[in-house]
């Protein structure tokens, strides 16, 4: 039992804490305002989500960046463009490796997606047009996928049946 608990000592303790959540980048365009208020409201509406990470300092502080861009388009043309860089500083120790990566890549950007989609909702409101009701998000079902994909650019594209 002593053994246990010295090799528990020894063993850091992991630690995840959110230190900050703040806006990085805000942008919202209308290139076709005031006369797309005019027309029948039928866009077409693509969402896209990005994440990137860095480390900050050698105490274990790491900047999440969520960048989400909402292009919603009548016809051909951009009715308007959202962009939200949602960030945070998160302390992480004693999680190393694809454990870490797995963190920094699922449950920073789960706690950050909420702030991003309020912006978004309030962005897109504020510039005279329906709100826009971003779906949740599985952050642990994408880290999955791009894993795969890796996989598979690895091995040449080859895909094994079973």
């Amino acid at each position: 039992m002593a053994e246990e608990s010295a090799a528990n000592q020894q063993q850091p303790q992991q630690q995840f804490v959110m230190q900050r959540i703040y806006t990085k980048d805000l942008s919202f365009e209308s290139p076709l305002s005031p006369g797309v208020f005019r027309e029948q409201w039928s866009p077409q509406v693509n969402v896209e989500l990005n994440t990137r990470n860095e480390a900050i300092d050698e105490q274990g502080n790491f900047e999440v960046v969520l960048v989400i861009t909402i292009t919603a388009k009548q016809g051909e043309k951009t009715a308007f463009l959202c962009e939200v860089h949602q960030a945070g500083i998160f302390l992480i120790k004693g999680i190393e490796g694809e454990n870490l990566r797995r963190v920094l890549a699922t449950t920073a950007p789960s706690i950050l997606f909420p702030y991003a989609r309020e912006a978004i909702d309030s962005l897109v409101v504020k510039g005279g047009f329906p709100a826009v009701m971003l779906a949740p998000v599985n952050f642990d079902a994408l880290y999955l996928q791009a894993q795969q994909q890796a996989a598979a650019a690895e091995s040449g594209g080859e895909t094994a049946t079973h």
